[in-house]
Parts: structure tokens; sequence; C-alpha cells
């Protein structure tokens, strides 16, 4: 059995209120969730269900109100916990008027990276997320996506062992959105694991081994990701090259057996999102 990167049991969070009839707001009511190392956890659900409070709390930036989160057997509000774990805000905030390289050097010695290994942590990361050619122009001149990369590039600046990614594609454009993606499936290959939130559904299908859809504050479904969207009692057929005879023998097959239900046929579809990445990128090329 695979080591628990993150370890959340029966998260209560309740926030003092100013109300009429109520002293308190519970943002997060009983939720449990486990992910093992190396997978990628997305946490889904609508603004204000309890996504960015249940991330707070696993990194010890509010207190739970019962309840226990740990990371790597370390539990969350004490402070050696933090070593293993990068985190990407959904607002980051950046000094603009630095560089790429010089933004990544500034956190490098945070984390006490110096001289030749820091130079060499920046390049690192640069050439990861794809920005070795912006390494000298200032982030105020950087988009979204740019913006969003570096981020990630900063969360990854100590090597963590996990990283906590909180919205990492929201107001990024297509093409932005599948580099940042793409990045993640390959921290994921390199033995990472990543927490992420987010409400861009298809975008979190793309990339998640396990999800767990949160509502009110409650935890309403989890598990693995192909059985969560699998329709049950279906079975999909997806041929090549077949002709009209050979679908019409099929078509005969299903016919003849009582129990099964011919529901649909035709070409299957793709997504707007990939029909755009692959028109724009044909374009770049």
């Amino acid at each position: 059995m695979s080591e628990l990167a993150v370890d959340i049991q029966h998260l209560v969070k309740d926030f003092r209120v100013v109300r009429k009839g109520a002293t308190s707001f519970r943002a997060v009511d009983d939720v449990s969730l486990q992910i093992r190392a190396g997978e990628v956890y997305g946490l889904i659900g609508p603004n204000g269900s309890g996504k960015s409070t249940t991330m707070k709390a696993l990194l010890g930036l509010v207190a739970p109100t019962s309840g226990t989160c740990a990371i790597f057997g370390k539990d969350s509000m004490k402070v050696d916990s933090r070593n293993d774990v990068g985190f990407l805000p959904e607002n980051p905030y950046f000094y603009k008027h630095l560089t790429g390289a010089e933004t990544l050097r500034f956190y490098g010695k945070l984390c006490d990276l110096r001289g030749k290994m820091l130079e060499r942590r920046v390049d690192e990361l640069l050439e990861l997320v794809d920005l070795q050619d912006a390494r000298h122009r200032r982030l105020g001149g950087y988009s979204k996506g740019m913006l969003q990369r570096i981020g990630l590039a900063q969360a990854m600046v100590q090597d963590p062992r996990l990283l906590i990614l909180d919205e990492p594609t929201a107001g990024v454009d297509p093409i932005g959105s599948r580099q940042i993606r793409d990045l993640i499936l390959r921290l994921r290959d390199a033995g990472k694991t990543v927490f992420l939130c987010s409400h861009l559904l298809e975008q979190v299908q793309e990339v998640c081994d396990q999800v767990g859809i949160i509502f009110q504050g409650k935890m309403v479904k989890e598990g693995r990701l192909e059985e969560l969207i699998a329709v049950e009692h279906q079975t999909e057929l997806i041929l090549e090259n077949a002709d009209a005879v050979l679908v019409a023998q099929i078509r005969q097959l299903v016919d003849a057996d009582p129990a099964a239900q011919w529901v649909r046929s035709g070409k299957p579809r793709t997504t707007l999102e990939r029909l755009f990445l692959e028109h724009t990128q044909k374009e770049k090329i």
C-alpha cells in the first residue's frame, strides 16, 4: 500500500459571523479524504462550497474547529509538515517589477538556496514551465497563463513532494490551460502528488486520478475518476472504418436481444476546447 500524502479526517470548520439569528457559519462539515503519494486528486464544487477552506486547513492557514489534517503523517498545524509542500493560491501576488528569473531567485533564497545550486534550480524550473524565453521579461508584462506557470515554478522551488493548487487555470486561455494541465501530468509522472481544487469540471477530468465533489461544505461523492464517470448499464463500442453494412448487422444483433436496447449511434464528438487547441496549434506550426 502506497504512502498517504494527505489524510483529512472528519474536518469541520466554523467561522464566526455577525448575523441576525446566527453566531457561526459552517464552511466545512465533516469532510474526510485521503490522497496517496503520486496521485492527482481533484476537489470540485461551486464557489463557496468549502474547497479553499479545506485546502487552507490542510496547509495550517486556518485551524480546524474539529477533525484532523495530516501531510505525509505529520499534523498540518505543525510547521515542519509544510517542508514537503508547495502551494499556488487562486490569486497569487508577485512583484511585477521583477523578471521571471529574479522571481524564482527570490523564492529560492527564501528556501535557503544559494550560489550555483540556486542558479541551476532557476534554470530547471524555467525550462519545466516553458518560460526560458521570458526569463528576462518583467512579470508586469506576463499574461495570466504565464503568471500561473511562474506561480507553479515558485511552488516547486524546494522540490516538494506535494503540490496544492487552488484554481490553477482560472482566467487562463485554452492554450495556457493546456500547458498547465500538461505540466501537472508531467509532475505526476515524476512521482509528485498534486491536490487541486477547481470548478472547471472538464479540466479536472483530464488530469485527476481521484475526484471529490463538495457541496455546501459536505463531501457528496468521492472515488476513482473512471468509476465516477462511468454510466451504469451501458456499454460503449467505438468502431473505426466500419461501413453501413457492418453497422446494420450489429444493429440486428442488438434488436434480437430482448434485454438490450440501441440507445444511439453516430460519430464520436470532440470538445470545443480540443478543437480550438488542435487548430491553433496547427497555425503555430
